[in-house]
């Protein structure tokens, strides 16, 4: 379990790493594409990120897996918490961009943060599973920039992002809860299409 842990907060620090860059960048596309070392880096190190590992639920539906799944996101909460704040001291230029991406986050309706995260949940999915599958990180470079320059939602990202802006409030919270809940269903939406049409398949 402390593995597990551990292996998390590595991809957490990761993540908040990414959330600098594109926070820090002057242009959008220049970030997301750099923001994309946060997830290759995940991959081949084999770190644990909720968003990445969620979408492999339905093959394990345990209750030890859905165990590892919360240790896995109480890691990556953790570590982008804790450098979301060391940021605001580090680089305090970053807080002030940061707030105003989350105040604007939070404004939008749950209706459509909740699409948002979903379809950033597919592409995460699709992301990390063509790297496990086809051993290329081409999925990456290609789906993680697309799903910030589209404004999909992250969860852990926008935990980052949140603590860099010092903004705990439980609409915070509530935003955060949405995200996590829409990228869980993002990610394991396609596994379980494919799943439902092999079943079809067979009859």
């Amino acid at each position: 379990m402390l593995r597990q842990l551990f292996a998390a907060i590595s991809a957490g620090i990761m993540i908040a790493i990414g959330g600098c860059v594109y926070l820090a960048a002057e242009s959008r596309v220049v970030g997301a594409v750099f923001f994309s070392v946060a997830l290759i880096s995940i991959c081949y190190k084999g770190y644990g990120l909720f968003t990445g590992r969620v979408g492999y639920f339905p093959d394990n539906c345990s209750k030890k897996e859905l165990c590892g799944l919360l240790m896995t996101l109480l890691g990556n909460f953790l570590a982008t918490a804790l450098v979301g704040t060391l940021v605001c001291y580090a680089l305090p230029a970053l807080p002030a961009v940061a707030f105003a991406s989350v105040a604007a986050k939070l404004a939008t309706p749950w209706y459509a943060t909740l699409v948002r995260a979903v379809l950033c949940g597919v592409l995460m999915y699709l992301a990390v599973s063509i790297y496990r599958e086809k051993n290329t990180p081409l999925g990456i470079l290609f789906c993680v920039p697309t799903f910030i320059l589209a404004g999909f939602e992250h969860s852990i990202a926008d935990m980052f992002y949140i603590a860099a802006a010092g903004e705990y409030s439980f609409a915070a919270l509530g935003f955060l809860l949405l995200v996590i809940a829409g990228n869980a269903v993002g990610g394991m939406l396609l596994p379980l299409l494919a799943r439902v049409g092999k079943t079809e398949d067979k009859k």
